[in-house]
């Protein structure tokens, strides 16, 4: 029965692609083409016919559903790997869907909560302030007036997301085979990363728990609100938090007539992204104007709001350090230490040629620093660089498009607050100040202390280690262990240095034999009275030296 409703669902997909003509599709995937013949079933308008191909994919997605928009959404933010055409239109997707009934979320709250919603809240209101894919939210009050809102997860949405995603990644690897470009663009890896981050988000513990560790981060600052958590009412398909009262970032009419400072709104936003990533190492990913609004009681020093905290991510502490180091070295232009510190971190393969990413790299940045400063933006570098990487086979990390995406956004939203922001002076003095204070001496000092009684705790153990480790390297049972991939790499610099100390001794020798001959005067050919023989071995003697020193 799975099978026929998947097969069903699939049909209607196919019915769909068909009306708003992305034959592309349809003709790269062999399974897909005798599906073809929906288009004569379900001819599309000339109108449809006329639009771009990402306006009609962006259309299409919007048939299918609420999960196919996501999904659209989070392929937008790929474009490393998107066509720009299509990444922009996807943009534009927005995640909006009928409500459900409010009895049925009062009755989930109440489910999951353990008590009547009238024993629970002095207020709650039936009708939701909001409605999206996964969730749907209500305005409530608490027992003591405080004022919240009650986020409440669909009904029925895992079991339909699960089969949207089993439908989704069938398509994906038909694609990849089928499709010209599928191998570079690897749609399964896409259906992975959606199927993570959806079903993260269907956990309002989790999400409560970004909340709440963001809100801890930027508690003595005035840069960044975090609304509270409230723990006592919050369970899996139930989030509850403070009521917030703002102006959405996107009404840029209203703040100017509040009379908000707008360039220090827009720098201010700059420092709450690098602050995130470089100081705690943890940042909103999904800071679209949706989810932020601005306090606007003090206009002069106005305080961002942020809201949605269901996709939240973080660095390695070795790609952090690498980031933060690549960008200082790219705002000081020096594109020698970025290609350097990319084969540092093991980005670009280890015997990549300097030289040459250091080339690719500069005719990246040096056109963008051209620019007049208002133009500059690192979020675009940053994507550039990282197509310039994929040329010499770096495997990118999810996390550091989401880092990527968001400078984006943020720097758009920084634009459209104050259209002359220069970013690169905005972002500079706030990475060093943020790096300064990193490694500076008390958080070294503190770093220190708190690693040291796990030190000391290992230290007993160090002798006896020590004693074994040495036992085995002088009885000559120490053995090493190397993966596949290392061991052709070890393989193959074998075999290079093989090759090489073979021509060094051939030439040696030939050279050795050729001087010989040529002092001896050995014939049977002579040229200015020196062997003929001896002269050609001479010669070939010393190419072979010189090309092994060059290896």
């Amino acid at each position: 029965m799975h099978g026929i409703r998947q097969f069903a669902r699939l049909l209607k997909i196919s019915a769909i692609l068909s009306k708003y003509r992305l034959d592309e599709f349809l003709q790269a995937t062999h399974l897909y083409r005798p599906m073809r013949l929906f288009r004569f079933v379900v001819p599309g308008s000339r109108e449809i016919a006329n639009q771009p191909r990402g306006a009609r994919l962006r259309m299409a997605l919007q048939e299918m559903g609420p999960i196919y928009v996501k999904f659209g959404q989070i392929i937008s933010t790929r474009r490393d790997l998107v066509a720009p055409d299509i990444a922009d239109e996807l943009a534009l997707l927005q995640d909006q869907v009928p409500p459900f009934p409010g009895e049925e979320a009062q009755a989930i709250v109440e489910k999951a909560l353990g008590n009547p919603v009238a024993e629970l809240f002095g207020s709650f209101t039936l009708k939701p302030l909001a409605s999206a894919s996964i969730a749907q939210v209500h305005e409530a009050t608490l027992p003591d007036d405080r004022e919240v809102v009650v986020k409440v997860v669909r009904p029925g949405i895992r079991s339909q997301i699960r089969r949207d995603i089993d439908l989704l990644m069938t398509v994906a690897r038909l694609a990849e085979k089928y499709w010209e470009d599928g191998a570079r663009v690897k749609p399964p890896e896409f259906v992975r990363e959606f199927e993570m981050f959806i079903f993260d988000e269907l956990d309002m513990t989790r999400e409560a728990s970004n909340a709440s560790v963001l809100r801890q981060n930027f508690k003595d600052s005035n840069d960044l609100y975090v609304p509270e958590i409230y723990w006592d009412y919050t369970k899996e398909q139930v989030l509850v938090m403070e009521r917030i009262h703002g102006v959405p970032i996107s009404d840029v009419q209203q703040l100017r007539e509040a009379g908000v400072n707008m360039e220090k709104l827009a720098k201010t936003g700059i420092r709450v992204f690098y602050t995130q990533v470089f100081r705690d190492n943890l940042f909103h990913a999904d800071m679209h104007p949706g989810n932020i609004y601005v306090d606007i009681s003090n206009p002069e020093n106005p305080t961002y709001i942020a809201l949605d905290f269901g996709i939240v991510a973080s660095l390695t502490q070795k790609d952090l350090y690498f980031i933060s180091e690549n960008f200082l070295a790219m705002f000081n232009r020096d594109y020698y230490r970025v290609a350097l510190l990319h084969q540092e971190a093991g980005w670009v393969p280890h015997d990549t040629r300097l030289e040459e990413l250091e080339a690719a790299i500069r005719a990246v940045g040096e056109p963008a620093f051209s620019r007049p400063l208002n133009e500059i933006s690192f979020g675009e570098l940053m994507l550039k660089l990282i197509q310039v990487a994929y040329r010499f086979k770096l495997d990118i990390q999810p996390q550091l498009i989401m880092l990527q995406k968001t400078l984006l956004n943020i720097e758009g939203l920084g634009r459209e607050l104050f259209p002359e922001l220069d970013v690169l002076a905005a972002s500079k003095p706030e990475l060093e100040r943020i790096l300064r204070e990193k490694h500076g001496l008390d958080n070294t000092a503190k770093e220190l202390r708190e690693r040291l009684p796990g030190w000391l705790a290992k230290l007993p153990d160090m002798p006896g280690l020590l004693h074994d480790y040495l036992k085995l390297a002088t009885d000559g049972n120490m053995t090493t262990r190397i993966d596949r991939q290392g061991l052709e790499a070890l393989r193959a610099s074998d075999r290079a240095a093989s090759k090489t100390t073979a021509q060094a001794v051939s030439g040696g020798a030939l050279f050795f034999s050729g001087t010989l001959m040529a002092a001896l005067e050995t014939g049977p050919w002579t040229l200015w009275g020196v062997s003929s023989t001896g002269l050609l071995a001479l010669v070939a003697g010393a190419w072979l030296m010189i090309r092994s020193m060059k290896r």
